[in-house]
């Protein structure tokens, strides 16, 4: 039986991958050693990424046909607009802090936010859908071992656990499964680009997590 295309992508990826999962930031987490202030940095980088997510599922939406694809990335994107920009707009009252141009402007964030919508934009219905399992299976794999600590803050807690939930896991498992069977007509070279698109994402993550920290 062949590979498929997911397993393949995670085992040619696996250094990249695991560098991001045991980044200083999920080290911290689950330390409960996780700075207030890094996390506060974290809330309005990561607060402002979700509006630019809603344009990565909208690409999305519009370049596939297929209406399951469709409903499921609709769905998708409700969760975005009223689950979790909510938990920003409250956090971000909570605890007293308002959006940051100059943040945003940070090289690690631009070319984050950057890297993935030229991804969305330039990319075909694959390239998205690969974009989006490499940060959502990214965040299902550290949030569901983080969920084994303590976190002493409780919108910390809430932002792992919002990543752990059935409902995001069964979301990451669709990303998966969708690559796998967009594989089934995929060129060599195509399935050569989403291993690349993979590994791509997860170095973008990594130096946009690092942009949290101070130092």
């Amino acid at each position: 039986m062949s590979e498929r295309l997911s397993d393949r992508i995670l085992r040619e990826n696996e250094l990249v991958f695991n560098a991001m999962v045991a980044h200083r930031f999920t080290r911290d987490i689950a330390a409960d050693t996780l700075p207030k202030a890094v996390f506060d940095r974290y809330l309005l980088i990561e607060g402002a990424f979700v509006e630019t997510a809603i344009a990565i599922f909208g690409y999305a939406v519009a370049k596939t046909s297929d209406m399951g694809d469709r409903r499921k990335l609709i769905a998708s994107l409700d969760a975005l607009a009223n689950e979790q920009m909510p938990y920003f707009e409250n956090a971000f009252a909570a605890r007293g802090i308002a959006p940051d141009p100059a943040l945003q402007a940070e090289p690690r964030v631009a070319a984050f936010r950057e890297g993935m919508l030229a991804i969305a934009r330039d990319g075909d219905f694959t390239a998205i859908i690969t974009a989006m399992f490499a940060a959502e299976w990214m965040y299902w794999t550290w949030c569901s071992a983080g969920m084994a600590h303590k976190m002493s803050d409780p919108m910390v807690h809430d932002w792992v656990a919002m990543h752990a939930a059935p409902g995001f896991a069964a979301q990451a498992q669709w990303l998966r499964d969708r690559i796998d069977r967009l594989s089934q007509d995929m060129s060599a070279a195509q399935k050569d680009e989403a291993v690349r698109v993979f590994g791509h994402v997860q170095q973008l993550e990594i130096d946009f997590h690092s942009a949290a920290y101070l130092d």
